[in-house]
This record gives structure tokens, sequence and C-alpha cells, in this order.
């Protein structure tokens, strides 16, 4: 094996797949969260983490269930501009921003919910009248699906862009 050969072995070819893997996954999971959002505008309750019917009497529920289904739809393009070749033609640190700043969010507000869940159940806290009537809803199952989609998409978020900077990290000659 030439030196040539050995030396294209390690500049990043092998992390790719792994940064590929991840941003695919963070995609599907922004799809996941924003396509029951759509059906959600459309009145089917299906998979709703509560009382659909409660929810949806305020009347402009529809809009915010079709505005975040969209807007998820739309995002699901921005993890994979971190691994597609088109991705190539934003500048560096535009992308990078965005990514981190999403992807520490949503870690943290899908840890945010299973924290907030452990201390429910150990009786460090005390929940309101309001929470403890909607979590006592059987549909409230739900929110475990949609919090750990938060923290799936998180991780992959972040393990996506950590491969994205590794691999168009510039080395400067002194």
């Amino acid at each position: 094996m030439t030196v040539e050969a050995m030396a294209s072995r390690h500049t990043g070819a092998e992390e790719q797949p792994r940064g590929r893997w991840a941003a695919y996954m963070a995609s599907v999971g922004a799809v996941v969260y924003g396509l029951p959002h759509l059906w959600w505008g459309m009145g089917i309750s299906a998979t709703f983490p509560g009382d659909f019917q409660a929810a949806t009497a305020a009347g402009d529920a529809g809009i915010g269930y079709w505005g975040f289904g969209v807007f998820s739809i739309i995002a699901a393009v921005g993890p994979l501009a971190l691994v597609q070749r088109w991705g190539r033609i934003f500048p560096r640190w535009p992308v990078l921003i965005p990514s981190w700043t999403v992807s520490v969010a949503l870690t943290f507000w899908g840890l945010g919910y299973f924290y907030m869940r452990y201390f429910l159940a150990v009786g460090r806290l005390q929940p309101t009248p309001r929470f403890a009537v909607q979590d006592a809803d059987p549909q409230a199952v739900w929110g475990l699906l949609w919090y750990a989609d938060f923290l799936m998409l998180g991780i992959a978020l972040g393990v996506a862009t950590w491969h994205y900077q590794r691999r168009t990290r510039t080395t400067r000659t002194p």
C-alpha cells in the first residue's frame, strides 16, 4: 500500500458514514415530529398527548399545529445540509451556529421532560392541579414519544454537527 493510499484512508472518509447516519436520523426525527402536527391541524387526534378536544377548543390551535408541522418538515432539510454535497455551498459558520444551538436546545428540552417526570415520580415535585388532570389522561403517554423524539433529534443533530465541524475544519499554516 502506498503512502498516498494510507493517507487518503485517514482524511475523514471513515467518519462520513457516522455523520451521515446521524444527519438522516435527525432529519427523520423532524419529520416524525412534524407529520402529527399536520394531521392534528386537520382534526385527527391520533397520537395527541392529552385531551385533543380541550386543546383544540381555543380555535386557533389548528394554526399552531399547521405552523409547527410545516416548520418541522422544512427544518428536516437542515441536518441534510451537513452531509449532502449541496450543503457545501453554505459558509461553515452559518451552518455550525444554528446546528449547535438547535442541538443543545432540543437535547435539553427532551432531558428536561424526563428530569421532571423523574422528580414527579419520586415526590420531589408536586404537580399543579391543571397538570395533574392533564397527566391523568390516557393519551398523555404519547408525551414520552414526543420528548424522546426531541432528545434523539438533539443528540443526532449534535453528532452530525460534530462530524461536519471536524470534516470542514481548515488547518492554518504558520
